[in-house]
C-alpha cells in the first residue's frame, strides 16, 4: 500500500498511544518480547524464553547476573513486566501482586523523651536491671558505676563542675525513689579524674580523624610528585628527541 506523507503520519506508532512501561530501564522491545512470552501456548516454548530474557535482563547489569539475590529479582520483575499473567517454571517462587505491591508492617519507633536528655535512654535500662539485683556488694558497686557514669555524661554535657548531691538527686528520681545514695556516706569520681577521661576519648577520635587526613594528603602529594616526574621525564625525551 503506498501512502502520501499525511496519510502515513497517521500510521505511525507513537509510545504515547503504547502500553506504559512496567520497568523503563529494560526499554520497550524487552517488554514487548516478554509479552510475546505470555501469549505462547507451549510450555517448554515458555520456558526457554522466559530464561532468554532473564539473560538478557541481567546483561544490562553484568556485575551483578550471577549473584543470587539479583538472580531473584530478575525473576521478580519478569513477572511484574508480564502483569503476573506468564506461567512458567521458576527457580524461585512466583512473584504475585499481593506479595510485589505489599507494605511493609508500621515499626513502631520507641518515643523516649528522658527528662534528663545528657545521661540519654540507656541509663534507664542499666537502673532497672540494678534494681533486678539482689541487696550486696554487687548491686552497690553497680549503682556507684551507674553514678560515675551519669556524672561524666553531665560533665560532658556542662564542662564546668557539677556536685555528687546533684547526681544523687537525679538517679533518685530516675530510679522513682528505689535508690538513694544521699543516705550513704558515698563519693563518686572527682571532677578532674572524669573530665582527664573525657578529654582522651576526644582526643582520641581527633587523632583518629587527623591520622586518616594525613594519609589523605601524603597519597595525594605522592600521586603529584609521580605526575610531575612522569612530565619532567617526558620533557625531557622529547628534548633529547629534537637535538638528535
Amino acid at each position: 500500500m503506498k501512502f502520501n506523507s499525511k496519510e502515513a503520519v497517521t500510521h505511525l506508532g507513537y509510545n504515547t498511544t503504547k502500553n506504559k512501561l512496567v520497568i523503563p530501564e529494560y526499554g520497550r522491545h524487552l517488554q514487548m518480547f516478554i509479552e510475546q512470552i505470555c501469549l505462547m501456548e507451549n510450555q517448554d516454548e515458555r520456558n526457554k524464553a522466559a530464561n532468554y530474557a532473564i539473560k538478557v535482563m541481567g546483561d544490562m547489569n553484568p556485575h551483578l547476573r550471577d549473584v543470587p539475590d539479583f538472580q531473584h529479582k530478575l525473576w521478580d520483575q519478569l513477572f511484574m513486566i508480564a502483569d503476573f499473567k506468564l506461567d512458567v517454571e521458576s527457580p524461585f517462587p512466583i512473584a504475585t501482586r499481593e506479595s510485589v505491591h505489599s507494605k511493609p508492617e508500621k515499626l513502631d519507633y520507641p518515643q523516649h523523651h528522658p527528662k534528663y536528655r545528657f545521661y540519654g535512654n540507656n541509663i534507664t535500662y542499666m537502673i532497672n536491671e540494678a534494681l533486678k539485683f539482689e541487696d550486696g556488694d554487687m548491686k552497690d558497686a553497680l549503682i556507684m558505676v551507674i553514678a560515675n557514669h551519669m556524672k561524666k555524661s553531665y560533665l560532658s554535657w556542662n564542662k564546668e563542675t557539677v556536685k555528687d548531691e546533684v547526681i544523687f538527686e537525679h538517679l533518685y528520681e530516675l530510679s522513682d525513689g528505689r535508690i538513694n545514695l544521699a543516705k550513704k556516706e558515698e563519693e563518686l569520681s572527682t571532677t578532674a579524674n572524669l573530665m582527664q577521661v573525657n578529654k582522651k576519648q576526644s582526643n582520641k577520635t581527633n587523632y583518629t580523624s587527623n591520622q586518616k587526613n594525613s594519609q589523605n594528603n601524603n597519597q595525594k602529594n605522592n600521586n603529584n610528585n609521580n605526575n610531575n616526574q612522569k612530565k619532567f621525564n617526558k620533557q625531557n625525551y622529547q628534548s633529547k628527541a629534537r637535538k638528535s
